[in-house]
This record gives structure tokens, sequence and C-alpha cells, in this order.
């Protein structure tokens, strides 16, 4: 079959790749040990001699690890390049960067397109389900083959934001800073409602053919798209929307009295989605949304959220958006509350603003000084050197 741009990266990446094979399996949640095992994975900057410099970048939901970089299918800039580069706030000439796709993603790192050693075929659904635990684990994987002991910080946004917790809580000890942006220690029920949406819609595509649709060259775009634009509604804030769209018709200067994409809201969202199937595989949409879903920190620990960060030394940053309802303020209010009774040294900023959950994806001047404001300060403590004055 011809494979979308997407596609391609699942077998050839446009990036570094770490193999860990038979002798150094996955150990999962489900139970599963995968193996082997691929890690496609990107660096910015420079290790420091005593490798105290490195900072881990989570992606979110339908993220990669092109975080600074031209993406290799879309030919766009990195996703945070708001952050990440020379003189932001994850300053590229002082800190070494590394950023991966997670496990059960389509860019490089083992996921549902990958084949299957044992069959010779995609994955497809018999790869096992993958929590943010077992990106995690993976994650520590690729740090030790780095020959990593401890991560300066680790940042991310949304169900990045989701694995920042879930390093701190399982691998205190290696990492000395944090920054879970924009998150929740667990998915809400309306969260999960919506993720069930997008997945039915892929799953209703006839294209879909019960995840075989790479074997029968077949792609389930339409499904796809539709669960993309729905998602793409919990991103933004109705301000936003309203301040962008309004009721504004599409190209026309009267209603048309048919089902065409009427008005610009209705266009940008048929864009979204069509943009979207080009670059990101059905089955990883269906793991990566069922990972956040299972996501619930506390109940590793007895139901207390403050037992899972209990005498953790180390120092958090959480930020929350204002007008962000998928993961509201609320959410990284109960962060805090827990850091503090886990007797963790925590600050907390809620940023003003209209932009919705994407906030922390674009420019926004509270959120980029709150962000260099806490890594200033943790370079410090870390001992490291100063940035460079430009």
């Amino acid at each position: 079959m011809n494979k979308t741009a997407g596609l391609r990266e699942v077998d050839a990446p446009h990036s570094l790749v770490a193999h860990f094979g038979p002798d150094r399996p996955l150990a999962m949640d489900a139970g599963a040990e995968l193996s082997p095992l691929r890690i496609a994975y990107q660096t910015y900057g420079v290790l420091n001699a005593d490798k105290s410099n490195a900072i881990l970048v989570c992606h979110a939901l339908t993220g990669d690890q092109h975080v600074a970089n031209e993406h290799p299918v879309t030919g766009k800039p990195g996703w945070w390049q708001t952050m990440v580069g020379p003189g932001r706030p994850i300053d590229t000439d002082r800190y070494f960067v590394i950023s991966s796709n997670v496990v059960g993603g389509c860019m490089g790192t083992t996921g549902p397109a990958s084949l299957n050693p044992s069959t010779g075929r995609p994955y497809g659904l018999e790869l096992p389900m993958v929590t943010i635990r077992d990106m995690v684990r993976a994650q520590a994987m690729l740090i030790d083959h780095l020959g990593i002991e401890t991560l300066f910080c680790v940042a991310g946004g949304s169900m990045g934001g989701m694995q920042v917790l879930q390093w701190a809580a399982t691998y205190p000890e290696r990492v000395f800073a944090a920054m879970p942006i924009a998150t929740a220690a667990k998915h809400s029920s309306q969260n999960i409602a919506f993720h069930e949406v997008g997945r039915q819609a892929v799953m209703a595509d006839p294209d879909w053919r019960k995840g075989r649709y790479l074997e029968e060259g077949q792609i389930p775009t339409k499904g796809l798209a539709v669960a993309r634009m729905a998602a793409h509604i919990t991103y933004l804030s109705d301000e936003a929307l309203q301040n962008k769209f309004g009721r504004k018709l599409q190209d026309r200067t009267a209603p048309t009295f048919s089902f065409d994409a009427e008005f610009q809201i209705e266009n940008y969202l048929r864009y979204q989605g069509m943009s979207f199937v080009d670059r990101f595989d059905a089955n990883s949409y269906l793991y990566m949304t069922r990972a956040c879903d299972y996501f619930d920190l506390a109940a590793d620990y007895g139901g207390s959220l403050a037992l899972a960060f209990k005498g953790a030394k180390t120092r958090f940053c959480v930020v929350s958006f204002n007008s962000d309802w998928l993961y509201p303020t609320s959410a990284s209010r109960a962060i805090v509350h827990a850091l503090n009774a886990g007797g963790a040294s925590v600050s907390f900023v809620d940023i003003e603003t209209d932009r919705g959950h994407d906030a922390f994806l674009l420019n926004v001047p509270d959120f980029i000084a709150t962000s260099r404001g806490f890594l200033d300060a943790a370079a410090r403590a870390r001992g490291l050197p100063p940035a460079r004055t430009r």
C-alpha cells in the first residue's frame, strides 16, 4: 500500500533510534514483556562533563520527538519551539535536551504499526496495552542507554505532564527538577468520555478493519479525522474560538442552506482533521488515549497522591492555565496540595490567558517567564553555569 508520510516514519524515522534486544525487554503493566524494543529520539545541545545538564522533554498525546527541529512529515517547526532552543527557557546552549517518541507511538518507537517479530505483520491490537508508567520505564531505559544517571529536569504538558509526575514518583532520586504543565494526576470521567468518542469514531470507520487496516491496504482516515476534530475542540477555550471565528461564514456572504462547511470554525476543524491523518497512526491514537484514561497516580499509593511524593527531593513547578477546561486549574491545585503534604519543594502558577489547554504550546509571555525563572533558579541550585548573555 502507499503509506502516509507519517507511517513511513514507523520503519525509518528521521531521528536517532535506540535498540533494545531480547536481553532488555520492557516490562509492561499489562503483564507482558515487549521485545525487541525501539525508541526513536532527538537530542539538542551538548551534555556536559558530569552529565548534570540533561533535560527530558515529554510529549503530549499526538506529539513526538521532534521538539525543536523541523518536523520530517509536516515541514513545520518543532512543536515546542516557544520553549526549546538557543536562548529559550529550555536553552539548548545551556542544557542537553532529550525527547523520545513514547511507546505505542508512530514516529519510530515500537507501536501498533511496527512489525511484530513473532508474526511478521504489524502488531495492530496485538500490542500489549500501554500505560503512562510503561512510557516512563522505556524513557528510563533510554536515559540509561545515554549514560545519564540523574536528569536535571523533566518537563512536559498534558500527557507529557502525566509522564513528568510518573517520573517524579517512580524515579525520585533521578529527577532534580520537574515541570508538570496543564495536566492532572488522574484522568477525569469527562476526559475519558471525550477519548471514548474519538476511539469510537476510529473504530466505526469501515476501513479500520478491526485494527488490521495496514495489512489490508486501508487507512481509516475519516474516523481518525473526526476523532481529531472532536479532540481539538477540547484544546481551545470558548473565548478563543469566539474571538477567532465567531459565527463568520467561510468564503461566502450568505448561507448556502447545505451541509458544506458554512462556518469558518467548521472549515478549521475539517482542516485539522485531514492534516492530522497524514502524520498519525489510527491505532496509536487508540493506544495513546487509553494510556491517559488509565492514568491515576494516587491509585498506586493506596489512593493517596501525597504518598506518591512523600520525601521527594525534587523541585517542582506546577503550571496551569485558567481557561483550560480539559485539565482545569483545580487538577493542578490537587497536585500542589499533594506535593505540599508530601513535604516537597513546589511552586505553583495559574496563568491567565484565553488560549485554553493549548496555551502551553504557544507564546504566552507569563508562561515563558515562569519557566525561565524556575529553570534558572534550579540551575543555580544544581551548580550549573549561568546562561550566556546575548
